[in-house]
């Protein structure tokens, strides 16, 4: 088969009819927010679902956040990244032709999630940590089917409990995770919406981008049309990136590089 065309790529799945959107974070600090707000959105949903396999869904995202969370301060560097973003769009208000009810609205929420993040003191995290029950799943999660109901029998008597209960228990667990989460959650939002988009093609299915060193982009987000069954493999750092489109060849096939031009939307996230 002929590799030259994006025609000839495998159809994509349906969907909704808009661009699929790819992102790739470009330092350890973007990196670290989205890991994070996946697993928290996916604990989440988990935890509602009253399912013995939903709970232990939940539980599995929660002691990913705590792993990811006690390799470093990450309360501290979201509280500094919020204080930034407060001083930034303050400042804004002093500018002219500014819709000044929703930045100033824009301000208080910043605000509003900084103070119950500092509410939050240094040993916010540590009734997870001192949980005797979640440091036995923790332990056993390590190896592959660990957490079996012979491995761990408390586990299993948890998760025969009615769902209500469990919901509670998971519900208490998470919610001293929320202002770390929804802080992130809001980060992640301005930075998005602040990204500027350009339309690109990328030539043979290749495209490079340099950034400015003066402003080094965080995030990059790729946006392609669903229909042409491609997705971007994407690698670089703040100052470079590089695109590559493959053409999907279903699940026992590896995807081909597509040779073709193709049209993209680049939005860089600063």
């Amino acid at each position: 088969m002929s590799e030259g065309s994006a025609d000839e790529a495998a159809p994509a799945p349906a969907g909704n009819g808009g661009p699929l959107v790819f992102e790739q974070p470009l330092n350890e600090r973007m990196r670290t927010y989205l890991r994070i707000d996946f697993l928290y959105n996916q604990a989440l949903f988990h935890a509602h679902s009253r399912s013995p396999w939903g709970s232990r869904t939940a539980i599995a995202s929660l002691l990913d956040i705590l792993a990811i969370i006690t390799r470093s301060d990450t309360r501290a560097d979201v509280l500094k990244e919020l204080e930034r973003q407060i001083a930034v769009y303050t400042e804004f208000q002093r500018r002219p032709n500014i819709d000044v009810d929703r930045l100033q609205a824009l301000v208080a929420n910043l605000g509003r999630l900084r103070t119950e993040l500092l509410s939050a003191d240094a040993g916010w995290m540590q009734p997870l940590r001192d949980s005797t029950f979640l440091a036995a799943i923790r332990h056993r999660s390590t190896i592959p089917g660990g957490t079996c109901d012979f491995d761990l029998p408390d586990f299993s008597f948890w998760l025969s409990q009615a769902g209500e209960v469990r919901e509670q228990a998971l519900a208490e667990w998470l919610g001293l995770l929320r202002p770390l989460g929804d802080s992130i959650a809001e980060l992640l939002w301005l930075a998005r919406q602040g990204g500027r988009a350009r339309s690109e093609t990328a030539v043979n299915g290749v495209f490079h981008i340099t950034f400015d060193r003066g402003s080094p982009v965080q995030l990059l987000r790729v946006a392609v049309a669903a229909e042409l069954g491609l997705f971007p493999e994407i690698s670089g750092s703040h100052y470079r990136a590089s695109v590559r489109f493959v053409s999907w060849q279903g699940l026992n096939e590896r995807a081909r590089q597509i040779e073709a031009d193709v049209p993209f939307e680049l939005i860089c996230c600063n």
